[in-house]
């Protein structure tokens, strides 16, 4: 393996960016290429610790048959893929790692930056002008950006666990803020800035700054970074600064594998599924797996699922990969996975089931028998409806829905559903997430002032909220609310239950959590849903959103959940 360390590529305002190219010592080959901000030169071993020894623990496939030296987070091992005849080629993006520039994440500049390096790619000596994408999360969420401009030279991409919409996947769900970005700048991105220079720290793999050569003060840092957590708050709609940072998926053309991961509730999943449906590809798969949301990528499992997309669209190689079904999922189970392939999504033979809410017989498959009230404060606990048990196996797979009735004494109200699991005993059975270690089946989220549905877009299993106005709610009166509840995959073992909980704050594990169930990287301890919390105290005031908020049902109001049942388990081989 020949290697090229800081190499220059030009943009169209004059920066220059840097790349590491790792690829065969001569001839042409197909190019894997990644733009992002980690830092090119950061080894995932020095960077990310705990993600990786956790990783390797479990998966020593991974580590077997590499040296390892030049695994770097979430992009491609290229002692793995250049022996397979491609080139890699990992670039820092404006303003990271030792790319100069003014860093402001997904926004038109970065995805022109992006469009560039593939063309630029394209036309280098070593390269057969087939560029493919890979790569997970920050990775692939620039895909679906990049894509859409039509780079001619795209052939093939694979977005690993990537966000498609900016406002519903990432920064507000169901309308409500997330805190995930702005704790993610400041330990992620601000920690590998370009300017840090000797204060950042040095590759092992060439004794390079990672941070670049040139030293900047502290206010000549932050002056050359957005400032991306309050610019995200200034926004609590879905206006242009969202939809210039989301990907056009219905413009997309490209040959595409996406890859979502069931616990990944509030980045790494509904993205995958609606990039999927929405790109106008006329080839492209979907596969969802669970664990961790890197680990697969490197894992056996997932390299050689990439391995065998790309040399059938970058090398044209007959390998049957085109006759695969478009959806691949591992369903889960309370003890690992198994695999089943489809040809649609959802399922084509799901059994859409409607359960109503009742506080005295919990979720059942029929209509409460008369009109009901329960309350819960409106920033507490809230309310959980389960199933009866029953004595056969029960597979949930797909998207799910909540229709609520409601009302507030407030003038808002957020409403946070949870899709959960119990055993027989009563105990909650959770699941190692895209991140959190106890991760539920699903979740589902809207403000109340955010009801207003486009028609066009929702289906029952999918409402679609166009997130463009506030209609305040007046206290007591009583409003229709059609939640969202991303996609999840369980089969339900027999004496267990399934929960709704409607609560109005984030979902809490109440079983035991180690300290080895958080991760360095992230500011706060994991209590259940990660670090994608709803905290904001400027987003959610006390004064309207701390009342009390009552669940109503009757027969022509009814507050129901709709299930996607699968009938007669067709899951296969263990995966």
């Amino acid at each position: 393996m020949k290697t090229d360390w800081d190499v220059d590529i030009p943009m169209d305002d004059g920066l220059l960016l840097k790349a590491d190219v790792y690829r065969p010592d001569d001839g042409q080959y197909p190019v894997i290429l990644s733009y992002g901000p980690y830092a090119k030169g950061l080894s995932f071993q020095s960077g990310y610790p705990d993600q990786w020894n956790r990783m390797v623990s479990d998966h020593p496939d991974v580590e077997a048959g590499s040296t390892n030296r030049f695994q770097s987070w979430e992009v491609v091992d290229p002692e793995r893929w250049v022996p397979d005849g491609y080139v890699c080629v990992r670039v820092d993006s404006r303003g990271a790692g030792r790319s100069p520039g003014f860093i402001d994440h997904f926004s038109p500049r970065e995805t022109r930056d992006f469009y560039e390096c593939i063309e630029w790619a394209a036309q280098q000596p070593w390269s057969t002008g087939k560029i493919g994408l890979n790569g997970i999360s920050y990775y692939g969420i620039n895909q679906w950006q990049v894509a859409a401009l039509h780079p001619p030279h795209l052939a093939a991409m694979c977005v690993w666990e990537g966000a498609a919409d900016f406002y519903r996947d990432m920064t507000h769900h169901g309308g409500i803020l997330c805190t995930f970005f702005p704790n993610w700048y400041d330990k992620q991105v601000k920690t590998v800035q370009y300017g840090l220079g000797s204060r950042g720290p040095s590759a092992s793999i060439n004794g390079l700054a990672v941070c670049g050569d040139e030293d900047l003060t502290d206010d000549e840092l932050a002056a050359n970074r957005a400032d991306f957590g309050g610019a995200i708050a200034s926004h609590p709609l879905d206006d242009r600064f969202h939809r210039d940072r989301s990907g056009l998926n219905s413009q997309i053309e490209t040959p595409l594998l996406s890859a979502g991961n069931w616990g990944g509730h509030g980045l790494h999943l509904r993205g995958n599924i609606e990039g999927f449906l929405g790109a106008s590809s006329k080839q492209r798969w979907l596969e969802v797996h669970g664990i961790e949301h890197w680990t697969h990528f490197y894992t056996d499992y997932g390299r050689l699922l990439q391995l065998e997309f790309f040399n059938h669209f970058l090398k044209g190689e007959d390998n049957g990969w085109d006759r695969r079904p478009s959806i691949m999922l591992n369903v889960r189970r309370v003890d690992g996975f198994q695999l089943r392939t489809a040809t649609a999504w959802p399922l084509p033979d799901t059994r859409w089931t409607t359960m109503h809410l009742d506080p005295g017989l919990g979720l059942i498959d029929r209509p409460s028998a008369g009109d009901w009230t329960a309350s819960f404060a409106a920033m507490g606990d809230g309310l959980t409806f389960l199933t009866e048990p029953r004595d056969v196996e029960v597979e949930v797979t797909g998207p799910a829905a909540a229709q609520l009735w409601i009302s507030s004494t407030t003038a808002d109200a957020d409403i946070f559903v949870v899709l959960r699991l119990f055993d027989p005993e009563g105990n909650e059975v959770t699941f190692q997430g895209a991140l959190d270690a106890h991760t539920p089946l699903a979740h589902g989220w809207l403000r109340a002032s955010h009801r207003a549905l486009d028609k066009e877009r929702s289906t029952a299993w999918r409402p679609y909220h166009p997130h463009n106005d506030l209609q305040p709610l007046t206290p007591g009166e009583v409003y229709r609310l059609d939640i969202e509840i991303w996609p999840t995959s369980i089969v339900v073992p027999p004496g267990y239950r399934l929960g709704l909980t409607v609560r109005g704050r984030d979902y809490e594990f109440a079983g035991a959590i180690e300290a080895t169930d958080s991760i360095s990287t992230f500011k706060n301890p994991f209590t259940g849903v990660g670090p994608f919390l709803h905290d904001d105290p400027a987003d959610r005031p006390p004064a309207v959103f701390g009342g009390t908020t009552t669940i109503h049902s009757s027969p022509d109001r009814p507050s129901t959940i709709l299930l996607p049942l699968i009938p007669d388990a067709k899951a296969g081989s263990t995966s």
